[in-house]
């Protein structure tokens, strides 16, 4: 709300400028591929971690001072709200979040209860030490959508092709709907307390909705996506959607009240853009698992990447998907590097 990050380059982009510099930051890049990161964990609980806001600050700093990233994504986990409305979610290391007693049923739904909006003041407390110590380098506020969130509830646990979720959506689309729409509302909540903290854009997360047809996505998820982005209105904030294996539901991302699109390794990034009209700036989308390659092959792969993305009004750089625990902290740092370079030299 003061200014301090409008002309930041992410912010730029994400409103679809291209500046002076071409922004990259990368999802994940906050957590367990950095040394700092486990040295401060130790083990302790993922969630407490989160709730704890000194905790989630630093943790989210350590990567913006380590790579010059051109910004922070705020460390906390899609569940956090599940967690403050009273539901006992927890998350298992090397499995995920898990819930003991699914929601299942219409006489499940009798557990869901609201947010109560002092239950996130640990949130806004962390989002204000942040931005205090980022200055003009923007923090990404995030939420997960109301699909993949739902699709933890109702299958207990991760899973590879969220049958129960699909078969929920058709069997029961009454408390189906309700489900979505509490889990829209309370990750809307989220994401808000993030902004009005001083999140300088908000993304939502959308992991598992690949496993869903695009009919199915129109009139069963699409429309809870919808609610949990309204509680964004009012908020002058970019708006990014990022979901994996959405490239057959482009069209309807596109029509979101969102400013920029994220894009897995799935598409490149051009063809992501014709898809959508070259309507909308979009974010991606290095392959992941060629972060462990040779550099000769990432460096082709990346000039091809920042090639392709050429076509989009504008264009923030990261990776098709997160940053694996595995990976050499000092290639992240290199690619930042290279990608600063790389625009610096398109310009000369």
């Amino acid at each position: 709300m003061d200014g301090r990050t409008t002309s930041a380059p992410l912010v730029r982009a994400l409103r679809g400028e291209r500046g002076p510099r071409l922004p990259v930051w990368f999802m994940r890049q906050a957590g367990r591929s950095l040394p700092e990161y486990r040295a401060l964990r130790a083990g302790g609980d993922m969630l407490q971690a989160c709730l704890t806001p000194e905790l989630a600050s630093e943790i989210t700093l350590q990567p913006v001072r380590r790579h010059g990233v051109d910004a922070g994504i705020f460390f906390s986990d899609i569940v956090v709200p599940v967690l403050l409305a009273g539901l006992p979610i927890r998350i298992e290391p090397g499995r995920g979040p898990v819930l003991d007693d699914p929601i299942r049923s219409a006489s499940d739904l009798a557990r869901l209860r609201p947010l109560d909006a002092e239950a996130l003041e640990p949130i806004r407390a962390a989002v204000a030490l942040t931005v205090a110590e980022l200055g003009s380098t923007p923090l990404i506020g995030f939420g997960g959508a109301p699909f993949t969130i739902a699709a933890y509830l109702i299958e207990g646990g991760p899973s590879k092709d969220q049958a129960r979720a699909r078969a929920m959506m058709h069997a029961d689309p009454q408390s189906w709907a309700t489900l979505l729409d509490w889990c829209a509302d309370i990750t809307g909540q989220f994401m808000r307390a993030q902004v009005e903290a001083g999140a300088s854009a908000a993304q939502l997360f959308d992991s598992w909705v690949g496993t869903v047809s695009a009919l199915d996505y129109e009139r069963s998820v699409a429309p809870h996506t919808r609610r949990a982005l309204a509680h964004l209105d009012g908020l002058d904030v970019p708006r990014i959607h990022f979901g994996l294996g959405t490239d057959r539901i482009l069209t309807q991302i596109a029509a979101f009240d969102v400013d920029a699109i994220g894009i897995d390794w799935r598409i490149p990034l051009d063809e992501a853009s014709r898809v959508i009209g070259d309507t909308k700036p979009l974010q991606g989308n290095i392959d992941s698992a060629l972060l462990s390659a040779p550099w000769p092959v990432l460096r082709e792969h990346v000039d091809d990447v920042l090639r392709r993305g050429q076509r989009a009004p504008a264009h923030v750089v990261n990776l098709g998907h997160g940053v694996p625990p595995e990976t050499d902290p000092d290639v992240l740092t290199r690619l930042v590097a290279y990608i600063h370079e790389h625009d610096a030299a398109s310009r000369e």
